[in-house]
């Protein structure tokens, strides 16, 4: 079968999120989907078959870390969506059947694809103790991104500060079910994006993640509110990189960004 290897919410290779995509007849069992996650050894690969016509989606999504299933991944889904797409496998907006319920990703005019995520319920909470010296930072505020994601979110002073942050990446995974994203006010929006963060991820075997399309259902709603607009660009700022375009409907959140395929073959077992 064939393997593909995309870089997620960038336009050229090397850069945003790497994720592992292979279409299948139908899902193996877990123990080879979790070996294959472990072999191709990025944040997560992403595992998909069609489904059968006239039902409530096109494709069965199913995504893997390292080292566990996970709930919801932004990335993966649009190197998935992008796979299918430049491939011909489907047509148009492409409806898959996932944890997190009905995903819907639309490719673009421009060559992007937008992403139709649930968002984030953001619940204010206390900062636990022992999160400020784990993060490298003193929080603003703290917030609960709930079940689709079980992260906390972490205001700090400032971009600079995001930046700057060398976590104990051991001591975070005590203080949320995946992990720690950090994030702050964009310094200067004239570069193109309103707000920066970072996504640590212990315990889903994933240190640092280099851009996380579902940390941005949070991000979204957080930022939109404090900005006074929907519509707002984030930027990732992990060694990689890479921007994700958002707009908070609601309940629902677009997130939109380019995928680039660097590597394909056949994988062989």
């Amino acid at each position: 079968m064939r393997i593909r290897i995309v870089d997620a919410f960038t336009d050229r290779p090397f850069a945003g999120n790497p994720a592992g995509v292979l279409l299948l007849d139908s899902f193996p069992d877990d123990a080879w989907l979790q070996n294959v996650a472990l072999e191709v050894n990025h944040a997560e690969t992403a595992f998909a078959h069609r489904l059968p016509a006239g039902g409530e989606a096109d494709w069965a999504l199913r995504w893997f870390t390292p080292a566990t299933e996970v709930a919801l991944c932004g990335h993966a889904t649009l190197a998935t969506a992008h796979v299918i797409a430049t491939t011909g496998a489907h047509q148009g907006p492409v409806r898959f059947a996932t944890l997190s319920g009905i995903l819907v990703a639309t490719p673009e005019a421009d060559g992007s694809i937008t992403l139709d995520f649930p968002t984030a319920p953001l619940t204010p909470v206390e900062t636990p103790d022992g999160v400020a010296g784990a993060l490298g930072a003193d929080p603003l505020s703290t917030f609960d991104t709930g079940p689709n994601t079980g992260d906390l979110l972490i205001e700090v002073a400032d971009e600079k500060t995001v930046l700057g942050l060398a976590p104990d990446h051991q001591a975070l995974a005590r203080y949320s079910e995946r992990g720690i994203i950090a994030t702050a006010r964009a310094e200067d929006p004239s570069r193109g994006y309103d707000f920066v963060s970072r996504c640590f991820f212990p315990n889903v075997g994933i240190d640092e993640d280099p851009v996380t399309g579902s940390a941005h259902t949070a991000l979204a709603p957080f930022w939109a509110e404090r900005l006074g607009s929907p519509a707002l660009t984030g930027l990732q700022a992990s060694p990689r990189s890479g921007l994700v375009r958002t707009e908070v409907r609601g309940k629902r959140t677009l997130l939109s960004g380019h995928a680039v395929t660097v590597i394909e073959g056949d994988l062989l077992v």
